[in-house]
């Protein structure tokens, strides 16, 4: 008898100090932070891993349909384990909570060569949480 109501107050001590799972923003900006240094790695697998496998990117005249699309596209950058473009990084500049599993970001990424001038742009993603974590399904950059 005991046991059983002692059972209640050990199943709420653990569940009290298990850690929160991150907020929306603390897990994108991780996902982001893991892309940005995937592309400073030289990995193109591991700057892609934030894509959904249906999302779509849109960029100028031009739009890829699918992670593997995407991933074509940007693969001209990457080439004997480096990228071409120089190191990346981004810049959070404004959140909208769409739902709870939509998240929208703007921010502004900024590719700084070894040797010249940085180039800087806007990008808007649109993120989804799912069994894998937040995803960007949809990408517009300029």
């Amino acid at each position: 008898m005991i046991g059983a109501l002692l059972a209640p107050v050990a199943i709420a001590a653990a569940a009290s100090s298990t850690p929160q799972a991150a907020s929306p923003v603390a897990a994108i900006e991780a996902e982001m932070a893991a892309s940005a240094a995937g592309w400073n790695a030289g990995s193109l697998e591991r700057f892609m891993a934030v894509y959904a496998d249906d999302a779509v990117y849109a960029s100028g005249k031009e739009l890829a349909r699918g992670k593997a699309a995407i991933a074509a596209r940007y693969a001209k950058s990457f080439a004997d384990g480096a990228n071409s473009r120089g190191r990346l990084s981004f810049q959070p500049v404004a959140w909208r909570t769409i739902s709870n599993v939509h998240m929208l970001l703007v921010a502004r990424w900024t590719l700084a060569p070894a040797d010249g001038s940085a180039q800087s742009g806007l990008t808007t993603l649109l993120f989804e949480r799912r069994k894998e974590g937040w995803r960007i399904i949809a990408d517009h950059s300029s």
